[in-house]
């Protein structure tokens, strides 16, 4: 018996080999490469399920797997873990279940027992209503492995679909993620991307070079930035893996554990008393936010800043930034915002950003985050380009997840609610529960000057649109006809929101029984 080699006939000795056992899974392929992911300024991949959850919380599954190929030498060629980490930990005190796919290992490529070791961690997650966190960088299947690999990803895609909607599911891409792999990402509810080393692209840079004749690094194929500017699959860009982990620590902190769980409550100063009691200085503010001029521009984050208890997380903010969609808190309770964003566009709806509000209003719904609506519309934009790129059916889809959502829904119009904006953005009869309009709202068909040329024609006038201003362009004749609720100070906006989140707490909605609706996909 060598002294590297414990004895094997003794308690002692079998304890010495499972420790040397789990340290060589701790560094797979050797310290050497763990150095230059170092060297490089990377988390190795169990680094990355650390840091993600709290200290000294995680507990590692199936460390010890190795693959069952035998072909290509590759029995003499069997590292721990075969490519992926997987085990379940806390965030907040709060358990989840998470992955993280190391590239050391086959150059981050899927085997069987590598995709059969995410498909048991998704089981875990799903029949104990734990959120999981997926932390991505791979290339795509191991060819050596064959077409098994395929029915790995078939069976990942199929476990992920049935955790839709059941539990949370974080998705951070932290390197080259490609082929196959790059799916698995658009998946989720939430994805996060490191800028300068996250890339998300189906193509491998030799098959688009072999196809188009000019060679893209992976950066140009599917860089956190176009992710998050053109495609709208990145909702969140982080500057390195540490921040990366920090930020899907805050999106979990926003969401409960499961489809079941009511919407998270933190601590928070509770509201006592009457409404107007409660208004202060800061509140005041919002009373002078809205420009005099009517087609005058001003930030709607002001205004969503000063209502909520410390203001908004938003997530993509840098695709169709006339939609604003952010999680936040009111009275300690988490809550999702929409917002029409004057700043761009005079917040007018565009196929984009319909499809990226109706996504978040789905994700809200999906675990009983109430959603707050706050209206400054004129319409959708007016472009032949916008037509022709779906405008019908994508905007559609905004009504839809907008009406079939069944949580706690309030509406706030500030300014603009005319025509097309008025329905989609949390009217009354859309699906709303409550509405509120300030002062300053303008609900309506049309504006005063297009509402006076449909009436009147050629004979329309300044003083025909005056009129039409008078008579149309108010929250008046809404609230006489019962389309809202309550026309409010700005200033006690805040106090309003927590008393129908309170109310609306207690709400109960029986659905009609069917297999699912058809969204227009």
């Amino acid at each position: 018996m060598t002294a590297s080699q414990p004895d094997m006939t003794t308690t002692a000795g079998k304890l010495a080999d499972l420790a040397q056992r789990l340290k060589n899974a701790a560094q797979p392929v050797g310290a050497e490469a763990v150095d230059k992911r170092h060297e490089a300024g990377q988390l190795t991949a169990r680094e990355r399920a650390e840091q993600l959850l709290d200290a000294d919380s995680f507990v590692e599954t199936d460390a010890l797997a190795r693959h069952r190929i035998s072909d290509f030498d590759l029995e003499h060629n069997k590292p721990l873990t075969d490519g992926v980490v997987t085990g379940y930990g806390t965030i907040g005190g709060r358990r989840v279940c998470v992955y993280s796919q190391d590239n050391t290992v086959f150059s981050g490529q899927l085997g069987e027992v590598y995709g059969e070791k995410i498909c048991k961690i998704y089981e875990l997650a799903t029949k104990t209503g734990q959120p999981i966190v997926a932390i991505h960088e791979g290339t795509g299947p191991r060819l050596a492995e064959g077409i098994v690999t395929l029915s790995m990803y078939s069976k990942i895609l199929a476990h992920m679909t049935k955790a839709s909607g059941v539990v949370p599911q974080i998705s951070v891409v932290t390197g080259q993620t490609t082929g196959l792999h790059a799916f698995t990402p658009a998946f989720s509810d939430i994805v996060i991307m490191v800028d300068g080393e996250a890339s998300l692209h189906h193509a491998s840079q030799e098959a688009i070079a072999h196809a188009t004749g000019t060679r893209l690094d992976a950066q140009a194929l599917g860089s956190a930035e176009i992710h998050a500017t053109e495609s709208g699959t990145c909702h969140l860009r982080a500057e390195s893996d540490a921040a990366a982990l920090e930020t899907a620590r805050t999106v979990i902190g926003f969401l409960p554990v499961n489809n079941m769980a009511e919407a998270l409550r933190t601590e928070a100063e509770i509201q006592v008393g009457s409404v107007q009691d409660n208004v202060t200085d800061t509140d005041y503010q919002l009373d002078e936010l809205i420009p005099d001029d009517a087609h005058a521009a001003y930030d709607v984050r002001d205004v969503l800043n000063i209502v909520t208890d410390d203001g908004i997380f938003e997530l993509q903010h840098e695709y169709a930034p006339n939609i604003v969609t952010a999680f936040a808190h009111i009275e300690g309770r988490a809550v999702g915002i929409v917002a029409n964003q004057s700043a761009h566009q005079s917040g007018a709806l565009s196929s984009q950003a319909a499809e990226k509000a109706a996504r978040f209003i789905r994700t809200c719904d999906a675990f009983n985050t109430p959603i707050i609506e706050f209206v400054d519309a004129a319409d959708f934009v007016h472009s032949d380009a916008e037509e022709r790129s779906g405008l019908l059916r994508r905007g559609a889809k905004l009504a839809y997840a907008y009406a079939e959502a069944t949580v706690p829904k309030i509406t706030v119009i500030l300014r603009k609610a005319f025509g097309s904006a008025y329905v989609f953005m949390g009217s009354k009869d859309l699906g709303a529960d409550l509405v509120y309009a300030w002062p300053t709202a303008q609900i309506a068909v049309a504006e005063a000057e297009e509402t006076a040329r449909g009436i009147f024609g050629t004979d329309a006038t300044e003083d025909k649109a005056a009129e039409m201003e008078e008579k149309f362009i108010h929250p008046y004749a809404a609230a006489e006809r019962g389309y809202v609720d309550a026309v409010i100070p700005p200033n006690e906006t805040r106090g309003h929101l927590v008393e129908a989140l309170r109310m609306l707490g207690r709400k109960v909605v029986m659905t009609q029984q069917k297999k699912h609706g058809n969204i227009a996909l």
